[in-house]
């Protein structure tokens, strides 16, 4: 192995202990977060702004004497409304699926480059829009863009965060999120009493910098090792690891670290076929090869953990937060209520760093979905029985506790696990897959959602009793947490898929390691089989 140490079946167990650089190299990039909730967040308030309507739509800004009928018939028609919305997620779902090929092909780091350079090009022709073409094709673009750097960095933080820390350092994915979220609506709130066009163009325009800084700060960040490892390219792998670890040339806990590495890519090689390009995606979708713990079950528990995510109903609130809000006519300034819950969700979700290495993966996630059934079912109770100003602000609280609830537990957990449960050699298509996913019932909620909370275009409007609806799917992921999500807290990777192999969900918590890949693989045993190149010699 690497350094010409092999790990023995103890020491293979054993991390460099976690440095400020390692923590600040695998921090950084959660910043693609950024992407995503700005993204996600800004059009819910360029939606309800004056000029933005004007133009788009060519009606009169109703002015301080207009009629209640005239203020109403003043909004983005409803089919308009859902496509401007929808299609960032559409374009963010086969961007996704395209970046699990790239990943493997090109490296990750390449892969989320690429994206903030696609993000860019639509963010530009979201700026130059004055009309809806333009605007949707812009915003379809920069949806693929999303979609190769939601998927490749929660595989890229997942595969270079030490296992003690992984947790939380993948949780800073969902922190940037919720900055990102809170960023749009500060933007919004600042120009949407502007009578030009930079009421809109501002904000879509801010896009731009956030890829500038990813892209920027990604070419000093070394690529992932496993990659490397993937690739056979051990002795770059081995460079890799000791720079992530912050660890001198030749570390024995660098190179046991790796021997496990490339021990358990060896024993997934040899249980997975390896026929061909359709073959290896057609490995997700296996099972039966190693019973219970199947690809197939792996690529289900990713997938369907993305869709429950959004069944929690949490873009409901920022995707048509401001829109909803000024439906409560009690309520004077619905831009100002938008940004105090985003303000919440930024507030809540650097608990998660703690709680999800603290009580683990597993009962976060449980407690979570408890907590969000109650509070939107309080709401809808509330929406449906008191239109008061007081019952308004009761309804108002419960939404930002149910933010909270949704903050520390769902928003960053479901990305923690899906970066953990799957195998190296179908972890970049896994994470995709799950990733898009999560972007197709974005994309599918944020279709229905102005058809059932509006009655133009032939919609329905529920108004607070969309509350029920959310807190019903919210007991669904109850049920779907107690059952099927396994705990995988302070595991490796490697371990990880060991625990999948030898346990349930119910008993996951309660498993410890008692043996490595490197020992079953006869590798702790073996002479060095990669040099580590120092001072530009090999040393063995």
């Amino acid at each position: 192995m690497a350094g010409g140490f092999v790990g023995t079946a103890d020491t293979a167990r054993v991390e460099a202990p976690t440095t400020w650089k390692s923590y600040m190299m695998c921090a950084f990039a959660a910043f693609g977060g950024i992407f995503f909730g700005y993204d996600s967040g800004y059009i819910s308030g360029v939606l309800a702004m004056n000029y933005f309507i004007h133009l788009f739509t060519g009606l009169p800004i109703p002015g301080p004497n207009a009629t209640t009928a005239e203020t109403n018939a003043f909004v983005i028609p409803t089919p308009h409304k859902s496509l401007i919305v929808s299609i960032l997620s559409a374009g963010t779902f086969f961007g996704a699926l395209l970046a699990g090929d790239l990943a493997d092909w090109f490296g990750r780091r390449f892969t989320v480059i690429l994206g903030c350079f696609v993000y860019g090009i639509g963010c530009i022709l979201q700026t130059a829009s004055t009309g809806l073409g333009l605007l949707v094709a812009g915003r379809l673009i920069a949806g693929f863009g999303v979609g190769f750097v939601s998927a490749i960095i929660i595989l890229y933080m997942s595969e270079i965060a030490p296992k003690g820390v992984r947790g939380a350092i993948v949780s800073g994915y969902q922190f940037a999120i919720t900055i990102g979220l809170l960023l749009a609506s500060c933007v919004d709130y600042a120009t949407k009493d502007r009578t030009d066009s930079g009421s809109y163009r501002i904000p879509m325009a801010l896009q731009l910098l956030w890829a500038v800084i990813l892209a920027a700060g990604l070419f000093w960040l070394p690529e992932s090792p496993r990659y490397f490892v993937k690739k056979g390219k051990l002795e770059q792998a081995a460079r890799v690891l000791e720079r992530l670890r912050d660890q001198p040339a030749g570390s024995e806990l660098v190179q046991a670290e790796l021997t496990e590495i490339i021990a358990n890519h060896e024993y997934e090689m040899s249980v997975i076929p390896q026929e061909g390009y359709f073959s290896s995606w057609a490995n997700c979708f296996r099972g039966g090869l190693r019973n219970p713990a199947s690809n197939l079950r792996r690529t289900i528990l990713g997938t369907s953990m993305q869709m429950m995510q959004q069944w929690t109903g949490i873009n409901f609130i920022f995707y048509f937060g401001t829109t909803f809000f000024t439906q409560l006519h009690t309520i004077n300034n619905p831009f100002l209520i938008s940004l105090i819950t985003t303000l919440v969700n930024v507030c809540s979700t650097p608990i998660s760093f703690w709680i999800i290495e603290r009580f683990g993966r597993r009962s976060i996630m449980i407690w979570g979905a408890l907590g969000m059934v109650v509070c939107e079912f309080i709401v809808a109770i509330i929406g449906v029985t008191d239109t008061s100003k007081a019952a308004v602000s009761a309804m108002i609280a419960f939404i930002c506790i149910y933010i909270f609830f949704f903050a520390t537990t769902w928003g960053p957990g479901a990305w923690v696990v899906i970066g953990e449960v799957f195998p190296l050699p179908i972890r970049s298509r896994g994470v995709a897959l799950s990733t898009a996913s999560n972007w197709l019932w974005n994309c599918i909620i944020t279709i229905i959602t102005p058809y059932i909370t509006s009655t133009s275009g032939g919609g329905v409007d529920l108004g607070p009793k969309v509350f029920f609806l959310w807190g019903s799917l919210c007991g669904v992921c109850l049920v779907y947490a107690y059952f099927l999500i396994p705990e995988t807290k302070g595991l490796t990777l490697e371990q990880v898929d060991r625990m999948l192999e030898e346990t349930t969900p119910m008993t996951s918590a309660k498993w410890v390691p008692h043996s490595t890949y490197a020992a079953e693989m006869g590798m702790t045993d073996k002479p060095a089989e990669v040099h580590h190149v120092e001072a530009g010699k090999e040393v063995v």
